[in-house]
């Protein structure tokens, strides 16, 4: 992400290189944040740094060069057409090159792996043992495919700190030095296959993490490639064929069935049902006409349209989500501080129970040999790189599978945050609703017909811009009623209407309407009654000034809340609706989907106050609204949810964005919440048993170093590799 300036601050991802544990991580994390005006935070598994600086005090040169000049590479991170392909082709590279180093290592490593570990304990004596064969071959590994493990410890020490890197150059170098020793001088027990193998092992286990890492961006790379690669558009009277990069904002597109929809925007001919399943995770196509809003990256099914370019580059709905998926796997969740200040300390701690273990054994056993051994099996054992890989590479997976199923994660935290929850209130408008109404009940009475009723109250009605209006004319025109135009229209404040319709004069209204002109609605008063009991909008119709039936309008209940809450409760979440609607017709809607509490006749400004309230209670609460007029609540809340809401509105204005509009997703992200958390904590468990318990045994002398280097290596590979195991989670539960 290039940098992007506010009124005082600027904000930039860098793409890091050289990392190679958590202690590398915290390295540049603490020195970015010595530069005056920044704030750092540095991802391990993604290799990026997120830093916020102020321009007047730091700039960006001067930001990379700290990181240069600790050691490590560092360039800005660049949103282009090739940026992806580029950084897959780094993270190639970087697999080839552990690939070669591995397979050096290997073929040199075992000759004196099967003359120390196989022929010599058999009492086999072979030209493998030869000390100058064993030093030549040793001599290659240790400052061949080892030589990185030299290059960047001597960078660390230059700057006064530790990392595994040095763990590794002075456990393996000890074991090495002293063969060397005993071969030209001393003429002593060799130990050029511990030194050898335990590298060898350790670069087979930044190979298999580095093939593994490359797979936790997978959900990034598959929002990308959804991006359609050219547009049809309409210039000077000429179709022609262009990249999307060059398709500019007013630009008019043509999209034929089967076709990506190149970039935002607004259908001005035409229509067509399109699959939107990778902005909202459903699979059913959407219908699609003018004046409707079409997304980039979406599939055209059936129909063909033009429509005119709203959006374009990085203003694209697909652009925000991938920014967005982008800065979610570079946060941090608040459990990852506790892994990064043990890493912080632990590589000193070890270095010191390395030494006390080296002059324990010599001293307390007068055996320095079997202390050097030991110390070295300390120093390989200790290195914590799967500490620093256990919290960012189940974020990266948890948040682009949120991406890929339409729930996007702001950050880490939040994704942290959702699993805690354990009250949620549902705005009712929009959330539980549809948010527009619908006719829903057409009662007729004294012998008139169902469809003469709506038929002449909807051409009534047809001048009329009230929504409730609109509702009945819909309602009209999706059972084919023909509509005349209404005459001498006239609308009477807090009444109804008046109008006449093919010559007959048509009433629409409440009681006082009908009392004002002597209408008689006693007949279907109960009728009345139980409609509005229902929450309801009943409107009371005559013609002729004769009684002629009730019309009932509501704003529905979406088809899969009712269900969506019941799932809420099963989790044991409380669900509270929240709404500026009249009791009567709130508790209704309530009791119809089965919320726990309903709070009514609630201004917006008074709902945040209500959500307040209730963290008072002590209550972890995520709010779930709009994203516009519930924003002071989404705030105020311990975790905001927009749902429904489309695209950058919702996305700036809650921590988690919904992207479909439906409540099942709010079940979904607690889930996805509750799930990453347990592989968090599974794989801190992993990093700190390997550690905990290997360190121990290592200064007893229970762990040789070949052992210890093998434990070391595949203890990032178990926990980037349980990681990953996330990806097999169905988040919508089998929608």
């Amino acid at each position: 992400m290039t940098a992007t300036a506010t009124a005082q601050q600027s904000r930039t991802t860098l793409d890091v290189t050289g990392m190679t544990c958590a202690a590398c991580a915290a390295r540049i994390e603490k020195g970015l944040n010595k530069l005056p005006g920044v704030k750092a935070s540095v991802n391990l598994a993604a290799e990026k740094a997120t830093v916020e600086f102020l321009p007047d005090l730091t700039d960006l040169s001067a930001i990379i060069a700290k990181v240069e000049d600790l050691g490590y590479g560092a360039s800005e991170h660049k949103e282009t057409a090739g940026a992806a392909d580029r950084e897959r082709e780094l993270r190639q590279k970087e697999v080839r090159r552990q690939w070669i180093s591995f397979g050096v290592g290997l073929i040199f490593t075992l000759p004196i792996f099967l003359d120390a570990m196989i022929l010599m304990p058999l009492g086999i004596h072979t030209f493998l043992s030869n000390p100058y064969l064993q030093f030549a071959l040793a001599t290659i590994v240790q400052f061949g495919p080892g030589y990185q493990f030299y290059r960047r410890a001597w960078s660390n020490v230059r700057h006064g700190t530790a990392n595994m890197d040095v763990l590794v150059v002075l456990g393996t170098s000890a074991a090495y030095l002293y063969s060397v020793v005993n071969t030209f001088l001393a003429h002593g027990h060799l130990y050029y296959e511990a030194g050898a193998t335990v590298l060898t092992l350790i670069i087979l286990g930044k190979l298999l993490e580095a093939v593994a890492k490359g797979r936790t961006s997978e959900a990034i790379k598959k929002l990308l490639g959804m991006q359609a690669k050219t547009a049809r558009v309409l210039r000077g009277g000429q179709e022609i064929d262009l990249p999307v990069e060059q398709v500019v904002v007013g630009d008019v597109i043509i999209v034929r069935p089967g076709e990506k929809i190149p970039v935002d925007g607004v259908i001005l001919e035409g229509s067509s049902a399109i699959d939107e399943s990778m902005l909202t995770g459903e699979s059913l196509p959407v219908d699609r006409k003018a004046g409707d809003k079409v997304v980039g990256a979406t599939i055209n099914k059936h129909g063909s349209f033009t429509f005119k370019a709203t959006k374009v580059g990085a203003d694209t709905a697909l652009a925000q989500i991938v920014r967005m998926v982008e800065e979610a796997q570079g946060s941090k969740a608040p459990i990852q501080a506790m892994a990064d200040k043990i890493s912080g300390i632990f590589v000193p701690v070890v270095l010191v129970v390395a030494l006390a273990t080296l002059l324990g054994w010599g001293l307390v056993t007068g055996d320095w040999v079997a202390g050097l051994q030991a110390a070295t099996a300390v120093l390989v054992i200790a290195c914590p790189c799967s500490l620093g890989l256990a919290t960012p590479t189940a974020i990266m997976v948890g948040t682009g599978l949120g991406a890929e199923n339409g729930i996007l994660f702001k950050g880490g935290e939040h994704l942290e945050k959702a699993h805690l929850v354990n009250l949620v209130v549902l705005d009712k408008t929009g959330t539980i609703t549809k948010g527009e109404p619908e006719l829903t009940d057409v009662i007729v009475a004294n012998g008139a017909s169902t469809d003469q009723v709506l038929r002449l109250a909807a051409a009534a009605e047809r001048t009329s811009e009230h929504p409730l209006a609109a509702a009945i004319v819909k309602g009209a025109q999706e059972r084919d009623l023909p509509l005349a135009d209404p005459k001498e229209f006239q609308a009477i404040p807090g009444h109804g209407i008046e109008a006449t319709v093919d010559g007959a004069r048509v009433l629409i209204g409440n009681r006082k309407l009908m009392a004002r002109f002597g209408v008689d609605v006693a007949p279907l008063t109960g009728e009345m009654e139980r409609l509005e009991g229902e929450g309801k909008t009943a409107m009371l119709v005559a013609i002729d000034r004769r009684f002629a039936g009730i019309i009932a309008v509501a704003d529905t209940v979406k088809p899969t809340s009712a269900g969506a809450i019941h799932e809420l409760k099963q989790m044991g979440i409380e669900v509270v609706m929240i709404t500026g609607d009249n009791r009567r017709t709130a508790e209704a809607i309530g009791r119809q989907v089965g919320v726990d509490r309903v709070l009514a006749e609630v201004l917006p400004e008074e709902k945040a106050a209500e959500v307040a309230k209730l963290k008072g209670t002590g209550k972890v609460v995520a709010m779930v609204g709009d994203g516009i007029n519930d924003a002071p609540a989404l705030v105020t809340a311990d975790l905001g949810m927009a749902i429904g809401t489309g695209t950058d509105v919702a996305i700036e204005a809650a921590d988690v964005t919904l992207m479909a509009g439906d409540l099942r997703s709010i079940p979904a992200a607690i889930r996805l919440s509750r799930t990453t958390m347990r592989k968090i904590r599974q794989n801190l468990f992993w990093a700190f048993a390997y550690n905990v318990a290997g360190i121990p045994l290592a200064a007893l002398g229970l762990l040789t170093p070949m052992i210890a280097g093998a434990a070391m290596a595949f203890s990032s590979v178990s926990v980037v590799t349980n990681s990953l195991l996330l990806k097999r989670y169905n988040v919508l539960g089998g929608r």
